[in-house]
């Protein structure tokens, strides 16, 4: 195991002030490194599977990760990790009960007697996230770094968009090849956060239409901002123009980051609100 030394920085002048933040799911991993003093993006990477893998398998997949990239042999004054997975719950803070978190599950996900539960808050909100994290991965990352802060991606990508948001009501999507995460935002309030599973454009766009339906929300006024995996030469994104009147692909600006616009696109957004 790493000395908890090495990853504070406490009593050693010769350590690099350098922050790793890794997100994990069964669709992919990506990673950045940050300079926390100059606040420059020195390395990112997203990599998408092909298929949703297993947890064992990608744990794998991040093994040869951080091989490649030689992160075991760096010294970092913080590591974050991101889980991201469909074994989760928002719950308002006004009825959250510690003592109740495999209730909040049960009846939405498939949860295991073995499985850990845990909870984060969502930073200035009145919303709990209750959900199972990648044990494994948190187990092999312990013995490389020491101890680390985690938290579902939800928690890290609502912050980002909540700083974001606006007094008008807005339909945001975060885009993966095979996924999206929509959050409805009126003035900094959520509305409705959910994850989808898409194969293909039609797909795309309906679940994008039903929540349009279900909230009531006018397809000619409700901005659809669209970012992640995606651009206006994206079939996803010709579609949703085809059937909503104000429809663009942008970035979130979190404000605590240098990168070069020609790196952008290898940032994964959930990792914004951890730098």
């Amino acid at each position: 195991m790493i000395e908890r030394q090495k990853i504070n920085g406490v009593n050693n002048p010769n350590t690099t002030f350098k922050k790793l933040s890794i997100q994990v799911s069964l669709n992919g991993l990506s990673f950045c490194i940050q300079d926390t003093v100059s606040l420059q993006l020195e390395e990112m990477e997203q990599k998408f599977f092909k298929t949703e893998l297993t947890p064992y398998l990608v744990l794998k997949e991040l093994k040869a990760l951080v091989e490649h990239h030689k992160l075991a042999e760096r010294e970092f004054t913080e590591v974050v990790v991101l889980h991201r997975n469909n074994l989760y719950s928002l719950v308002p803070v006004a009825l959250f009960d510690k003592n109740e978190l495999a209730n909040y599950l049960k009846f939405n996900t498939k949860i295991l007697a073995t499985d850990q539960i845990v909870h984060d808050q969502i930073p200035n909100t009145e919303m709990v996230c209750v959900y199972v994290p990648f044990t494994n991965i948190n187990n092999y990352l312990f013995t490389l770094f020491g101890e680390f802060e985690y938290k579902h991606a939800s928690v890290s990508l609502l912050q980002t968009l909540l700083q974001n948001s606006s007094a008008t009501t807005t339909c945001y999507v975060h885009v993966t090849p095979t996924q999206l995460e929509m959050a409805v935002l009126e003035q900094k309030n959520l509305i409705l956060y959910n994850q989808f599973t898409y194969q293909v454009k039609e797909d795309f766009l309906y679940y994008i239409l039903f929540t349009y339906e279900q909230l009531g929300l006018n397809v000619a006024s409700t901005p659809l901002k669209l970012f992640g995996a995606i651009t206006t030469e994206d079939n996803n994104y010709k579609l949703c123009y085809e059937y909503i009147k104000d429809v663009t692909v942008f970035r979130p600006e979190e404000g605590t980051y240098n990168i070069a616009e020609a790196k952008a696109h290898l940032l994964d957004y959930s990792l914004l609100s951890t730098l």
